[in-house]
């Protein structure tokens, strides 16, 4: 629950749950209070007349005056459930990440049946990403054909990658195992000179194609995409694949048509051998759809924070109106 100015209310994840013991003592202080009051009432109904005791009964007063005592009871509760120490799940931007964006510009990102082509779209979404990536969040660029080709390195300047990725040209065949390799180098060299935390950054590789690796044809060769997946496995580097494009896809080569359609199940298996996660998208808004969740899951680390600000806020807030209510009800403070 989150209420406004008050911020939120969780009743979850308590870092010292043993404070809820406190709560014996506030059914303690109710028992004496309602103990004091019916005794009380008894020295009233000893002493005085029962045409008095009629009339106090009656009062408006004597209705609302346990009002205080009540609001009371209530804020120590929440200071309680604060002292408990909830807590929630919070997402911080990230600021030592390295992303390494490996795309493909082999021949077939050039068919049409992603408008306006396979490549352009890509280009559109990948900027867009870089748009909206958390600004601490190192990113480079990699393209890949027959070799893999750096035209970014790993940097916060986001802006230099968006330059770099209306750079991307086509060119033959695809050696996806090649490019991969290229990442992790890069993401080493980055990790090397980046500080301000233990051990190397965080990293993953975003792996963007429309097809198999043609080069070399055995994806198990030593420079292949299923060993090179594997390295990253060995790394801790995870390899998120977008698999991009139709089964319906055609190039001109040569003057003649030629059947290009979406493979992913190369990309599936470079995922689940690095650990990542494997998508596929026929269109531009599935796309960004996938970065949108890439960004989501990279840009930000989930971490578990104290919650019990608002509790106080709230406890603080009836006390005052307990404060309030016994001047105005009781002529003096709820003591």
């Amino acid at each position: 629950m989150n209420l406004p100015v008050l911020g939120e209310l969780p009743l979850s994840g308590f870092a010292h749950a043993w404070f809820f013991l406190f709560l014996l003592v506030i059914a303690g202080l109710a028992v004496l209070y309602v103990s004091i009051q019916r005794s009380r009432q008894q020295r009233l109904a000893r002493f005085a007349d029962s045409d008095m005791i009629g009339r106090l009964s009656a009062a408006p007063q004597n209705r609302w005056r346990h009002l205080p005592a009540v609001l009371v009871a209530v804020a120590l509760v929440f200071f309680t459930i604060a002292m408990a120490g909830p807590s929630l799940d919070r997402k911080l931007p990230r600021n030592r990440a390295v992303i390494m964006l490996v795309m493909d510009v082999s021949t077939s990102m050039n068919a049409t049946d992603v408008p306006p082509n396979r490549l352009k779209a890509a280009q559109e979404a990948a900027k867009k990403f870089a748009d909206e990536l958390t600004p601490g969040v190192n990113l480079g660029l990699i393209t890949y054909a027959a070799n893999p080709t750096m035209l970014s390195s790993p940097t916060t300047n986001h802006d230099a990658t968006k330059v770099a990725i209306d750079k991307m040209q086509v060119a033959e065949r695809t050696a996806t195992g090649e490019a991969i390799f290229a990442a992790l180098q890069a993401i080493s060299t980055v990790g090397a000179v980046i500080g301000g935390g233990e051990g190397p950054p965080p990293a993953r590789i975003v792996l963007f194609s429309d097809g198999k690796e043609t080069t070399p044809a055995n994806p198990n060769n030593p420079r292949g995409a299923f060993t090179a997946a594997r390295a990253a496995k060995d790394q801790g580097i995870p390899i998120s694949t977008i698999a991009f494009g139709t089964p319906d896809g055609k190039v001109e080569v040569d003057g003649s048509e030629v059947e290009v359609p979406v493979d992913d199940s190369t990309m599936k298996e470079v995922a689940q051998l690095s650990g990542g996660t494997s998508y596929t998208a026929d269109d531009t808004a599935e796309l960004n759809q996938i970065y949108d969740t890439l960004q989501d899951q990279i840009g930000y680390e989930t971490v578990r924070g104290d919650a019990s600000t608002g509790w106080l806020r709230l406890g603080a807030l009836v006390l005052a109106v307990a404060a309030i209510s016994a001047v105005l009800l009781n002529r003096r403070l709820p003591l």
